[in-house]
């Protein structure tokens, strides 16, 4: 069993949790996800390892409730366990040899951006990170972002907190300026990844975005994580989660991602926080 030793609560759909694992704390890195199920009897869910401490043995994870399985491992408080927490899966960021980078999240996305500017930041990297949220009431992580970045720009829809706008706004108001970025990567909804690497294909930057689409196993197995990168068919568990973000079918992967929201509709009805948002 897992043990939730620390809960907080980030804005009021995003939960931070920190779990005792230590066997996946002693080999997690930035980039890799686990695969929990929150009782023996619940559906396995993968989430992004958001932070990590060897020393205490904790892999922290950030999640968005959004179905019943979020919402049932919301319930849970600091003492409780969970069934499985499997991992670390996946392929680690690639953080040799970069000099200066931009990191771009979105949303909840921001959640497995931290980790890697964190990380950048720790090998010596100049980070310039943007975020971008709806609205002030949504923002993560701000100041953790602030810690791990030589510049930080916050963006919101509404302008209620940072500057108003997108975050391909500001990245391009960076690269305009001058900024020459060995690499940008981006972590967020599936849209907004998309026009960041429309972005700077136009500028010949090298891009990497994080793709999280529908798991199950986490080996490879099953096929549900598929992805056309390149004329050719990957699995985000096993090939990623990143990929490059200039040969990404992201068409193809939104139109994937939303085969199951009527399912998901009529199953959550008014409980799922993320058709409540599509509604606003």
């Amino acid at each position: 069993m897992y043990r939730i030793v620390r809960k907080k609560i980030l804005n009021p759909t995003v939960t931070l949790m920190d779990i005792e694992a230590p066997k996946v704390a002693k080999k997690a890195e930035p980039g890799q996800f686990i695969i929990l199920r929150v009782d023996e009897n619940g559906e396995r869910i993968p989430l992004t390892v958001a932070d990590f401490d060897r020393e205490k043995g904790t892999v922290t994870i950030i999640f968005q409730v959004v179905g019943s399985t979020t919402e049932k491992l919301n319930h849970l408080n600091e003492g409780d366990c969970l069934s499985d927490f499997v991992g670390p899966l996946g392929r680690k960021t690639h953080t040799d040899g970069l000099k200066k980078v931009a990191v771009v999240g979105g949303g909840v996305g921001c959640a497995i951006a931290y980790p890697v500017a964190k990380k950048l930041h720790e090998l010596g990297c100049e980070v310039h990170s943007v975020i971008g949220f709806r609205t002030k009431d949504l923002v993560i992580l701000e100041e953790e972002f602030k810690n791990a970045s030589d510049k930080l720009m916050l963006m919101t829809d509404d302008g209620t907190a940072g500057e108003k706008g997108l975050v391909t706004d500001a990245l391009k108001r960076l690269i305009e300026s001058g900024e020459k970025y060995d690499e940008v990567i981006t972590i967020g909804p599936l849209v907004m990844m998309k026009f960041v690497c429309a972005l700077t294909k136009e500028y010949g930057i090298k891009t990497v975005a994080s793709m999280n689409p529908i798991m199950i196993d986490g080996t490879g197995m099953c096929g549900g994580c598929r992805l056309s990168v390149g004329g050719k068919t990957v699995f985000a568990c096993v090939d990623g989660p990143e990929f490059d973000g200039h040969l990404i079918d992201f068409d193809e992967a939104i139109s994937r991602a939303d085969m199951y929201k009527s399912f998901e509709r009529k199953k959550h009805g008014d409980t799922c926080n993320l058709f409540q948002k599509e509604a606003e």
